[in-house]
């Protein structure tokens, strides 16, 4: 059972959705505008894992000292990591029945930190009934400051809830 929450805005209107084991939404109530929040935060445990299984162990990553000394005046969160968020919400979170992804561009703005909450946002930006896609804004915020870290856009095909 996944007790992940997402919520689901339509307007001025919010509903959580706490289990996902709900019937997922058909194409029929997905409009343009729509907008799916999730909020998360990576631990430097996480991180160090993804060093290992990516490879990517620059110790601007996982090393304190050099993060420390750094610009950023502590260790980043690997890029692609830090955007994975979007496959989770894709893959576990929305309609992940027969989601397949096809295309994400990410625009990274701002270094994302351990430990740090943050809001991933995903809003319905085109319909393509003819071919069971959507088109999804993508876009990662901390929530302490409000700046944008992440943008982008995902396409998503779906023949089992994208169905008209």
């Amino acid at each position: 059972m996944n007790q992940s929450k997402i919520n689901y805005l339509r307007g001025r209107s919010i509903f959580i959705f706490i289990t996902l084991l709900i019937t997922p939404k058909t194409i029929f109530m997905i409009q343009v505008g729509d907008v799916f929040t999730h909020d998360f935060s990576y631990t430097q445990a996480q991180v160090d894992l993804y060093a290992q299984i990516s490879g990517d162990t620059n110790p601007l990553h996982v090393n304190q000292e050099v993060g420390k000394a750094s610009m950023f005046g502590r260790c980043i969160i690997h890029g692609h990591y830090s955007a994975s968020v979007f496959t989770k919400i894709f893959g576990t979170l929305l309609h992940a029945d027969g989601h397949i992804y096809m295309k994400q561009n990410t625009t990274f703005l701002k270094p994302m930190f351990v430990d740090t909450p943050y809001r991933a946002l995903i809003t319905v930006k085109e319909i393509f009934p003819e071919k069971n896609r959507v088109l999804y804004e993508t876009k990662v915020i901390d929530t302490a400051t409000g700046a944008d870290t992440i943008t982008g856009e995902a396409l998503l095909m779906n023949k089992k809830v994208y169905v008209w």
